[in-house]
């Protein structure tokens, strides 16, 4: 294959790359080893925030393409089709002392240039837009610019919508190897073989340093951060308004009590530096904290631990610059840097893609847009929505179209057969990539009820046997056996050997 620019990651930073450039008429691969979009790294697990841009530190590149980023994200939801809600957030003072930090907070925000901070000292009025918080809040920092999305599904629209518009989107691809000339990269070798490229860029979240390393780049090194999270039944819909946050620390903005586009409450992350870039297990003690940390700030919570239905964990790219990585180089020549890019990752990967289109221009290339180009994707449509919507014709449209939107098979989440048809068909090969794409499985039995109904149906529609049917890609098998083989293997229906 040539290309000329293929972008290593598939998580929301590279997505948001890769529906950038399809705008020019360049020929573009973007390659991901897991077996789908946003299957790895950060853009799987995290808040989903898109934050106003008070706490970066003005100069930085944090700073620049937050508040950037989180103007974009209006027009790239609309566009796009993705949740996004401008909730704002509130900083809580539960000190006196800490209001000092708050002003701090404001006057940068304000160098930043972010709009509309504004610091509520009247406990009266705090309590009024936020019931739930702690009653001994002496001042807030109100940003009311600061929204929350689905990561997720963000990146899989903004994939989605490259497609449309050209991009060769290459999972369960692993790169090995850049592909170096005498002083410009020439490629990259993946295990399924070599994609020769006028420019690579790297935007492979926590193995960022290692694919730098390949191109002979190694001035910077990447620390996984782990940070653990509850999720809390929708029965709390509206528990918390805003995005609620502490006073941060000088290493973590601090344990979050947010609700997600979806309306589950959501509390975390702790933050814990660890050496295994593949560990995303979650901790006694680390969950204890979250829990701790959030109870702080909706003190309320400590009575509703039995609505929590899962716990998790991501991991954050901390790179040893403190500051995101986003550059070219003279040698190797063509080869960009996007690296080190942790919170606010998110808000800012629509700015960080325009960063990306800049500096292709100046390292030489000519971009011409395309007439053709789409900025627009459809949404995989709601049963539940057309069916209880008020428009007679709405009710009947999908059904008419399918009978399967009329089949409920996520009783939690009201998710028909026929919206987990139209997820394979754009792309869901496993369990993950329907739950991402539809939410089935998100709701409280956590997929009790469907994932035997969502097995039967990615076997029918991907040709497969039910052995074959994965949680994730790879060797994560949900039914490596069948009853009748493993009676067999111990000797049959002898009773004595039964357990």
């Amino acid at each position: 294959m040539k290309n000329d620019v293929t972008i290593i990651g598939g998580g929301v930073v590279g997505t948001a790359i890769a529906r950038e450039l399809s705008r020019y008429n360049l020929s573009i691969a973007l390659v991901e080893r897991e077996a789908d979009i946003a299957f790895g790294g950060a853009t799987k697990a995290n808040t989903g925030i898109i934050h106003a841009g008070y706490d970066d530190l003005p100069g930085t590149l944090k700073a620049e393409l937050c508040v950037r980023g989180n103007i974009l994200w209006s027009k790239i939801a609309r566009e796009l089709n993705v949740p996004f809600n401008r909730v704002g957030s509130l900083v809580l003072a539960l000190k006196e002392e800490d209001v000092r930090t708050l002003l701090d907070l404001k006057d940068r925000g304000e160098k930043n240039s972010v709009p509309s901070l504004e610091i509520i000292e009247d406990q009266e009025k705090l309590l009024s837009i936020e019931p739930n918080v702690n009653e001994k809040a002496v001042a807030a920092l109100s940003a009311p610019t600061a929204g929350i999305t689905s990561p997720y599904e963000a990146a899989i629209a903004l994939a989605e919508n490259a497609r449309q518009n050209g991009v060769q989107v290459l999972l369960e691809t692993e790169v090995e190897e850049i592909i170096l000339g005498r002083e410009a990269v020439k490629g990259v070798q993946t295990d399924k073989g070599l994609i020769e490229a006028k420019c690579v860029i790297n935007s492979a979240g926590l193995f960022s340093d290692e694919v730098s390393a390949m191109a002979g780049i190694n001035h910077f090194s990447i620390t996984p951060i782990r940070g653990e999270y509850f999720i809390f039944d929708k029965i709390l819909s509206g528990f918390v308004k805003h995005v609620l946050f502490p006073v941060p620390t000088p290493i973590s903005k601090g344990i979050v009590v947010t609700h997600t586009v979806n309306g589950n409450l959501l509390i975390g992350p702790n933050a814990n530096s660890i050496d295994d870039k593949m560990d995303l297990a979650t901790t006694r003690c680390g969950l204890e904290e979250v829990f701790e940390g959030a109870i702080k700030l909706v003190p309320r919570l400590s009575s509703k631990r039995s609505m929590i239905i899962t716990n998790f964990s991501g991991l954050r790219a901390e790179t040893s610059t403190g500051d995101f990585i986003i550059e070219a180089y003279d040698e190797p020549r063509g080869f960009v840097n996007v690296a080190g890019i942790k919170s606010p990752g998110l808000t800012s990967a629509p700015a960080i893609a325009e960063r990306v289109t800049n500096i292709l221009i100046d390292i030489g290339f000519k971009l011409r847009e395309k007439t053709s180009f789409n900025p627009h994707r459809e949404p995989i449509h709601r049963s539940i929505d057309e069916i209880y919507s008020n428009s007679a014709d709405g009710k009947g449209r999908l059904l008419a179209k399918d009978p399967k939107y009329g089949h409920i098979v996520c009783r939690c989440e009201h998710v028909s057969e026929g919206e987990v048809v139209e997820a394979i068909k754009r792309g869901a090969t496993t369990i993950e990539g329907i739950k991402f794409r539809t939410r089935a499985g998100m709701g409280r039995c956590q997929g009790g009820f469907c994932k035997p109904r969502l097995i039967r149906i990615l076997e029918r529609e991907l040709d497969i046997k039910v052995k074959d049917v994965t949680e994730r890609g790879g060797l994560s098998v949900i039914l490596p056996y069948e009853a009748k083989s493993l009676i067999k293997r111990e000797g049959g229906l002898d009773s004595s050997k039964r357990c």
